[in-house]
């Protein structure tokens, strides 16, 4: 029996889905009777009429199956599928060309062997020679055929494949196998004998459209390509429009949120600054008594910059405890001391600095047996270290998000009187001592912003009345700049070298300087100048040529010769011209001598209005003549009432402008060439606890003396001798104050090596000590060293105190050069300013020398006459 599909089922199973039972119909068919035996029957029939009769039979079976066959292919061929279509459009170009009916060439032969016949334009010829001999051959499983044939005949058709030739066995064979039930194009095609030709020709683009169905198929594809195109469109505008509606939302939330933040922000800081004026008031009320009583001092030696220039200084956590020496307050028996330290010290530090601090006792019994000083001071670590440990932040910041730390000082200071010591102001020491509830002995943050600028240092200089340096503020464009220079060099003929300073910037890192003395016709306008005299040359007339050429110059000479003291921050002076046009910055003469000397004073402002000078030394210098890294104290390039009116009227300018505090000032002394007398400018200032105070209160700790300003000495106790007086040597002294004993020191708070952090502090201090470095308690002089860290150990502070200041420069300069020896090798020098610095003790050396011969020559000739 055979079975027929009815139209539909092949999409179905192109669609790999079976047919149900009710689409199924039974077409009864003529069955074909088996042959039987010759031998198993008995009634045998002869030979002539068997073969009569199976020739009816097949006459009346193909001629069924050709009728069904006709009717079937006769039936309109559905259209493809998509996933029919996709898998087809992947192959190339073909070789054939389509047939028409009118004109189609002879078709090759086809072997018999294997039964092969054609398809011609998609259509098989049921009345063909070859398909009646593969259906004659094939007709016992022709049920499984048809359905193959007909997929087959559909699929060229779709395709206006002109000719296929089809190889019946082989399509036979995978029908039986079971590889054609599900409709697959590739299975289909391999019962091709010319497949790879018919595969070019259906890879063609657009050969689908043009078989059976192809102008519906196309009008499918556009219509389908253009609702996708307009629903996607849609879509990505609706997205938009939500993801803009999202954005909004966010970023109005987002704002609502930054505006309640920034207001809550504001009003903590105008509670904070309220309680700063209230609590500064009470501070100013009661200073006179509070210094004279018991007082804890919390020292924060935090350097508020910027956070550009806090990621820009290295080793920034280690630079902020150099001021180690605050803890040497505890000299006074009135005084606990606070210490809040950026970096966590080690166990050798504490000890090295408790047994330091404990030496209090020495001067009165000149044994060294320390006192019991613990109690007296107090460091502490904040705990936000451990986590913002690469930030660098200052360390008020710091303490800030440390509440464990904040709520230990708390109880530090309860029920006692206490105020806060910065370092460079900054808004969270506000916040700090709002939180401890204590007064901050220091400038308001926004005051110590606006006068800390090099144009508002100028301010407060040029309204004290001391000498300043010609120069000009406050200048933001090129042309200014320009203009102002020029007018510089007109009004300052003798003026050799010029400073450029950026406001913000600290030490000589915003500093470049241009030589004028390049300048070609420079004689000319010095000839000018002596040609009309000094009282004429003041006026705009006597200057205009000469104005005018420099004018021009201007541009050129700063290109070719103006130079960035630091190049490691400001490599060219391009860069550096950016960097100061966009921040502002003055323009300031270098003084016209060969000799210079800089000096620093520590001032502190009181509250109650009073000044003190607190530390005066002569500076060191290190590579370059604005780098400072150490100094020597007293200083002795100034008579000492020049220098304290100067300091009183500095002073005095700053308590105007509500400066209180500790502030640090510089100042140069030079001969001036005409007159050859003395001139002292005031060229910076420093709001803040200075590095040198430091260094000054351990010299004053272990020393026990006293540092007078005013008189420019240096006197400590008389070392105590073990040989006792007799009696009538003791007797006229029972009363009278042990006499003093002048002493000179020289220290240095920024002693860096790279070859140190090899080298444990107990191994380092065996090493001084083998080399005869160290302190002599009974002689008070000698060499004590500050600590700063224990874990990377590079940089360390230094003091050496002698008797005159050629020794302790020498002892400086040994220490030096026996520490370098030591933890150096020829093959590995490290990083260090050593050099530099003994560079320029030797230069202070041979100084001190040419003033010694020059004073014995002198004395020399009075005696003579």
């Amino acid at each position: 029996m055979f079975v027929c599909f009815p139209i539909g089922l092949a999409s179905r199973l192109e669609k790999s889905l079976l047919p149900s039972a009710a689409d199924l119909s039974f077409v009864k068919t003529l069955l074909i009777p088996q042959l039987q035996r010759e031998d198993s029957n008995p009634n045998k029939m002869g030979k002539q009429q068997r073969d009569r009769r199976q020739r009816k039979d097949v006459t009346i079976v193909s001629k069924t199956i050709d009728t069904e066959c006709s009717s079937i292919w006769a039936t309109l061929t559905p259209p493809p599928t998509a996933a029919s279509d996709s898998r087809l459009l992947h192959h190339g170009p073909a070789r054939l060309m389509p047939l028409s009916s009118q004109c189609a060439p002879a078709l090759p032969p086809t072997p018999s062997s294997q039964h092969f016949f054609s398809i011609v334009e998609g259509r098989i010829d049921p009345s063909a020679a070859d398909f009646c001999a593969f259906k004659e051959r094939y007709f016992l499983s022709w049920n499984t055929l048809l359905e193959v044939l007909w997929q087959l005949e559909r699929l060229l058709c779709q395709f206006a494949v002109p000719h296929a030739l089809v190889c019946g066995d082989r399509l036979e064979a995978l029908a039986q196998r079971g590889k054609l039930h599900w409709g697959k194009h590739e299975c289909l095609l391999s019962a091709l004998e010319n497949q790879e030709e018919v595969l070019e020709l259906m890879k063609q683009p657009g050969q689908r459209y043009k078989g059976e169905g192809g102008r519906r198929v196309a009008a499918v594809c556009i219509q389908a390509c253009w609702r996708c195109y307009r629903t996607r469109s849609s879509y990505l505008h609706q997205q938009r429009r939500k993801w803009a509606a999202r954005t909004i939302a966010v970023s109005w939330l987002l704002h609502a949120q930054l505006s309640r933040v920034r207001k809550s922000l504001q009003a903590t800081r105008l509670r904070q600054l309220e309680n700063y004026h209230n609590r500064g008031k009470h501070l100013a009320t009661n200073w006179n008594h509070l210094i004279t009583s018991k007082r804890t001092i919390i020292h924060v030696p935090s350097l508020g910059y910027s956070q550009q220039q806090r990621h820009s200084l290295r080793r920034f956590d280690i630079l902020q405890n150099t001021q180690m020496g605050r803890l040497c307050d505890i000299r006074d028996k009135n005084v606990e001391v606070i210490y809040v330290c950026p970096v966590h010290l080690g166990e050798d530090l504490i000890h090295y600095y408790t047994h330091l601090l404990g030496l209090n006792g020495v001067i009165e019994t000149g044994k060294p047996t320390p006192s019991n000083c613990a109690k007296s001071f107090t460091i502490l670590t904040p705990e936000a270290h451990q986590h913002f440990s690469s930030h660098c932040m200052c360390v008020s910041t710091l303490l800030k998000y440390s509440p464990h730390t904040l709520r230990r000082i708390k109880n530090l200071i309860q029920g006692k009187q206490a105020y806060l010591v910065s370092g460079v102001p900054h808004m969270d020491d506000l916040a700090v001592a709002d939180e401890l509830g204590v007064p901050v002995l220091g400038p308001e943050p926004a005051v110590a912003q606006l006068y800390g600028t090099k144009s508002g240092i100028r301010r407060i200089f040029s309204s004290s009345g001391v000498s300043i340096p010609p120069g000009h503020a406050d200048i933001y464009t090129l042309q200014q700049l320009h203009e102002c220079f020029a007018q510089l060099m007109t009004d300052h003929l003798g003026v050799q070298r010029w400073l450029f300073k950026m406001d913000d910037e600290l030490g000589g890192r915003g500093t470049a300087y241009c030589d004028v003395c390049q300048v070609s016709f420079r004689p000319w306008a010095l000839q000018e100048y002596h040609r009309h005299g000094a009282q004429t040359w003041r006026m705009a007339w006597a200057q205009e040529q000469v104005l005018r050429k420099f004018l021009e110059a201007v541009p050129d000479l700063l290109a070719a010769h103006a130079k960035p003291f630091d190049t490691s921050c400001y490599p060219t002076w391009s860069c550096f011209l950016e960097h100061f046009l966009r921040k502002g910055g003055v323009i300031e003469a270098y003084p016209p001598s060969d000799s210079v000397t800089c000096m620093t004073v520590d001032l502190l402002v009181e509250p109650a209005g009073g000044v003190r000078m607190l530390s005066c030394g002569d500076q060191l210098h290190g590579p370059g003549f604005l780098q400072v890294s150490g100094c020597s104290v007293p200083q002795c390039s100034v008579r000492p009432d020049v220098l304290y009116s100067i300091c009183m009227q500095i002073g005095k300018a700053c308590q105007e402008r509500h400066i209180l505090g500790h502030i640090s000032l510089d100042l140069v002394t030079f001969l001036e060439p005409g007159t050859l007398e003395q001139q002292v400018w005031a060229v910076d200032l420093d709001l803040g606890y200075s590095n040198q105070l430091a260094m000054t209160q351990i010299m004053l700790h272990m020393t026990g003396g006293t540092l007078n300003c005013h008189a420019g000495r240096l006197e400590v106790p008389s070392p105590v001798r073990n040989n006792k007086p007799t009696a009538r040597q003791r007797a006229p002294t029972a009363n009278a104050p042990a006499p003093g004993t002048r002493r000179f020191a020289v220290m240095s708070s920024r002693l860096f090596h790279t070859n140190l952090s090899m080298v444990h502090y107990s191994v380092f201090f065996q090493m001084c000590k083998a080399h005869g470095i160290g302190f002599d308690i009974k002689e008070m002089e000698g060499s004590v060293f500050a600590l700063h860290d224990s874990a990377e150990r590079s940089s360390l502070g230094m003091v050496t105190i002698s008797p005159d200041l050629q020794g302790a420069l020498l002892t400086f300069a040994r220490n030096l050069t026996v520490i370098h020896q030591e933890i150096s090798a020829p093959n590995m020098q490290g990083e260090t300013n050593f050099k530099d610095l003994l560079k320029n003790i030797k230069e202070v050396l041979d100084v001190i020398t040419q003033n010694t011969n020059k004073e014995h020559k002198e004395k020399g000739k009075c005696a003579d006459v």
